[in-house]
């Protein structure tokens, strides 16, 4: 069990720097773009907007699938590397299928991949949801206000 905490809470604090740095990128994205919308912008240019950070945030949550993956792959669980990001996204996304399961020595990954997945897609929908609030906010604020903060 302890090899296991061992081997997962570095990688865990890998992908919560790279989630931070996703989110730091989405917000300097997005209050670049808030910037240049004083003049108003269109419905497209908004979901452009979304888009782009919606994009940006599964981007970042697909690279920690994949690293947890390669992780795997080094731990010999997986002999190709299609399996272990799928078992990855399985596990990420607290699927739990269970069709394709990891020895006993490395089993407890799992779980916590499982953590970290659930951790980071709550960030994700916390960044989407701020950015949607935006939006909302400034078109309800009506022309000439700026609705945002």
């Amino acid at each position: 069990m302890l090899h296991n905490l061992a081997v997962g809470l570095p990688v865990m604090l890998v992908c919560l720097l790279l989630q931070a740095v996703f989110v730091a990128v989405c917000l300097r994205y997005y209050v670049r773009f808030k910037h240049a919308r004083q003049a108003g912008i269109s419905m497209g240019q908004e979901i452009l907007l979304l888009t782009v950070v919606m994009v940006m945030t599964l981007f970042g949550n697909f690279v920690q699938m994949a690293i947890w993956a390669m992780l795997f792959m080094v731990l010999g669980e997986f002999g190709d590397f299609a399996t272990a990001l799928y078992h990855s996204g399985v596990n990420f996304a607290t699927l739990g299928y269970g069709d394709i399961v990891m020895s006993p020595t490395w089993r407890l990954l799992g779980p916590l991949e499982a953590a970290n997945g659930i951790l980071m897609f709550g960030v994700s929908s916390s960044v989407m949801t701020a950015a949607v609030l935006d939006v909302v906010k400034y078109n309800l604020a009506g022309p000439g206000r700026d609705g945002g903060p």
